[in-house]
């Protein structure tokens, strides 16, 4: 009896000491004190949540470029920065006197939009040739139909920095060029030698080879004016052109330069007021769903900033209604409006898309599509709203000369 007892008891003994083991072992292979790693949560779009933080007035005021009337920000100019949150301004000839008036002016702008949280888009047309808007002081840089007949990409690039380096200088941080049209209209009363040429291979080189010289220096360039003004026999400062090509036509012509642009990293594209009926009947293509959206962003897989040319101009505001213009555009996919003269001419526009948001005609998510291109922009330019230092005028003029001289000869 002794013997039976003792027995089971080893044999418990046995066993308990087997299954210990056995636990130890497992412990070691896989500690049940340590947790499987979750995976990380996905963290949240820094650009989205600004957006949420943002108000509807301060989302619409990011989508407009406004001007100002004279040499200095007025009253007006202060309401639209405070009150209307707009995004940036364009400067013309008529706000520029002098070099060290220039800089005041963009410095005064910056300086306003302090209390605002996002930096303004200072803006200005400097192509070189007949369309500079830079203080006489700084050389101007030869036309792009002298730069076309050279077609020398390395000079395109260094004229691409130098147009970023000028506009730098004085407070500016977005350029509208370089121009993309084609000059295949001889009677074209508003491109003409402002294109690098008549040969689609030529413009798409050398406009590229700005581009990116301008992005270079920090600049943001925006390409225009799509999806080709090269053809047209009205100039759409004073009128609305009409081109009757078709998709296909512009696909083996016109939309090349544009194409070979997005293809290397475009940040902007400027919307033309030109109606091409075999496309869009009915709209210019700054209000046309089927050239902005469609073409644009889907076919040519283009999801940077859509910008329109100035809305004030003789081709909409002598057949549209501003407001009813702006909203149009937007709902065709534009992201900002310009509107560059008349103060009285932003307030409709932002008072126009507003209302449109409220009734429901857009929505605001269609708006926060818009915004986050906009913010991304900034963002990937570094914006600020800093004081621009005077440059040296005559070190600027020299670097200048030393490229025209080397190319040019």
């Amino acid at each position: 009896m002794v013997n039976k007892r003792f027995i089971l008891i080893m044999m418990i003994l046995i066993l308990s000491i087997s299954l210990a083991a056995g636990c130890q072992k497992e412990k070691t292979q896989e500690p049940s004190d340590q947790v499987s790693p979750k995976p990380p949560l996905s963290q949240k779009d820094p650009i989205e949540e600004q957006i949420e933080q943002m108000t509807l007035d301060e989302k619409l005021g990011q989508m407009i470029i406004a001007g100002l009337t004279g040499y200095e920000a007025g009253e007006d100019t202060r309401q639209l920065i405070e009150s209307f949150h707009v995004g940036g301004f364009i400067l013309y000839s008529s706000n520029i006197e002098s070099s060290q008036q220039l800089l005041k002016l963009t410095n005064s702008l910056k300086e306003l939009n302090a209390g605002n949280k996002v930096p303004l888009f200072i803006s200005v047309d400097e192509e070189g040739g007949r369309v500079s808007r830079i203080p006489k002081e700084i050389k101007n840089l030869p036309k792009n139909s002298e730069i076309g007949k050279i077609n020398n990409k390395e000079f395109s690039y260094k004229v691409g920095k130098l147009l970023g380096e000028k506009v730098r200088a004085f407070g500016f941080n977005m350029d509208f060029a370089p121009v993309l049209d084609i000059n295949s209209n001889p009677k074209n009363p508003v491109i003409g030698d402002r294109a690098f040429g008549a040969d689609e291979r030529v413009v798409s080189e050398l406009g590229v080879q700005t581009m990116k010289g301008m992005q270079e220096t920090g600049v943001i360039p925006v390409v225009k004016h799509f999806p080709g003004h090269g053809d047209t026999a009205v100039d759409s400062h004073i009128g609305l052109p009409f081109v009757y090509n078709d998709l296909k036509r512009l696909k083996s012509f016109e939309l090349i330069p544009f194409a070979a642009a997005v293809e290397a990293g475009a940040d902007m594209v400027m919307a033309a007021h030109i109606v091409l009926p075999e496309i869009d009947k009915e709209n210019p293509a700054t209000l046309s769903k089927t050239i902005i959206t469609d073409i644009l962003r889907e076919q040519m897989n283009f999801d940077g900033v859509v910008i329109t040319d100035d809305m004030t101009m003789g081709a909409i505001s002598e057949n549209y209604e501003l407001g009813a213009a702006a909203v149009k555009s937007v709902e065709a996919g534009s992201d900002i409006i310009m509107v560059a003269y008349g103060y009285d001419n932003a307030l409709t526009a932002l008072t126009s898309m507003k209302e449109a948001v409220q009734q429901g005609l857009i929505t605001e998510e269609r708006i926060d599509q818009s915004v986050y291109r906009i913010l991304k922009l900034k963002q990937k330019y570094n914006l600020k709203d800093e004081e621009a230092i005077q440059t040296d005028i005559e070190e600027l003029n020299s670097r200048i000369e030393d490229v025209l001289d080397t190319y040019m000869k």
